[in-house]
């Protein structure tokens, strides 16, 4: 299966033996934007004007919009964050949310975080794989 990986970058260096795995056993897999430099979002608000960043920022999410519509699935790895669990932040529920509407398949690695965008999230029925990749299917 083509899959789209989303996730919030402080995750991507905990992923990477997942994403591994998923390619081992034959799955073709998109990497989230950044994934190989997981800074660089903070630098380039760092290191541009408010309307480079802007523009910056539309790009990636231009790019999000494409991968997932090149994809069959998004895998959505939603852990932990700053005591949250089950993190899902505002870039990636947009992932999830352009998949909802292309009726692609959504998988959670976590079950839906309890938070304001509850009643969202169940309303796009995502699988929640419960940390299992065989049930990535």
């Amino acid at each position: 299966m083509k899959i789209f990986v989303c996730a919030s970058r402080h995750l991507y260096d905990k992923i990477r033996s997942h994403v591994d795995e998923l390619k081992r056993v034959g799955h073709e897999i998109t990497p989230p934007n950044c994934y190989d430099d997981p800074g660089c979002g903070a630098r380039m608000k760092e290191t541009l004007t408010p309307d480079k960043y802007s523009e910056w920022k539309a790009s990636m999410l231009d790019k999000q919009i494409e991968k997932v519509t090149m994809n069959e699935a998004v895998l959505v790895f939603n852990c932990e964050k700053n005591g949250q669990e089950n993190y899902i932040g505002g870039a990636t529920f947009l992932e999830i949310f352009k998949a909802w509407e292309l009726k692609k398949k959504i998988f959670l690695w976590n079950p839906i975080p309890e938070g304001m965008l509850y009643d969202e999230l169940i309303g796009m029925k995502p699988t929640v794989v419960n940390r299992d990749l065989n049930k990535i299917v």
